[in-house]
């Protein structure tokens, strides 16, 4: 039999739902290839390799060296938190901070948020307990090269930045940064 040339075949088009799911798929890897540039951009200036060595004395009057607590946690990654008090994301992020603090070690430097006893005043009026470091004059921040705040640096069990996210970042992105460098340095 052969077609009948005055009525075509019908031609099947694909649903319209898989259009938008591809095109969606599409607009979602393009958003997170920009994020990923822009993540790279902004921490160009940020250290490789070794991490930056500093030392200071926490609020709660403790003194704090870098290398001395890294050592206090062997075989794991840890984390620094970059925040201020007139930094409206730093906010949102505080409370995946406390979430991580949980089960991760973690310190955080207060920059050009006051003397001590101003940020101790801050954190308890809002609730954070994590180890903290006053950075008035934003010194520690500048030794890492940090455009802006909120930052995170973690380090792994060998001393070295392994990731440097600034801005938002999520409870699960973070935990999944730390469990990354702690497996990577074995």
């Amino acid at each position: 039999m052969e077609p009948d040339p005055t009525n075509p075949p019908a031609t099947l088009k694909p649903p319209l739902w898989r259009r938008w799911l591809v095109e969606g798929l599409l607009l979602l890897g393009i958003a997170i290839a920009i994020n990923v540039a822009v993540q790279l951009w902004q921490g160009r200036a940020t250290p490789r390799g070794p991490a930056p060595q500093f030392a200071g004395q926490r609020l709660d009057g403790t003194p704090f060296d870098l290398a001395a607590w890294r050592a206090q946690h062997p075989g794991r990654a840890v984390l620094l938190y970059f925040w201020a008090d007139w930094c409206a994301i730093c906010q949102t992020t505080a409370g995946n901070v406390t979430a991580i603090a949980e089960d991760w070690p973690v310190t955080s430097i207060a920059i050009q948020s006051g003397p001590a006893g101003q940020v101790a005043r801050i954190m308890a009026e809002a609730g954070y307990n994590w180890p903290t470091l006053p950075d008035p004059k934003a010194a520690i921040h500048r030794q890492y090269g940090l455009p802006g705040v909120p930052a995170f640096i973690v380090i792994n069990p060998a001393g070295e930045v392994a990731f440097v996210t600034l801005g938002y970042t999520s409870e699960l992105a973070l935990r999944l940064r730390l469990w990354w460098a702690s497996r990577v340095a074995r």
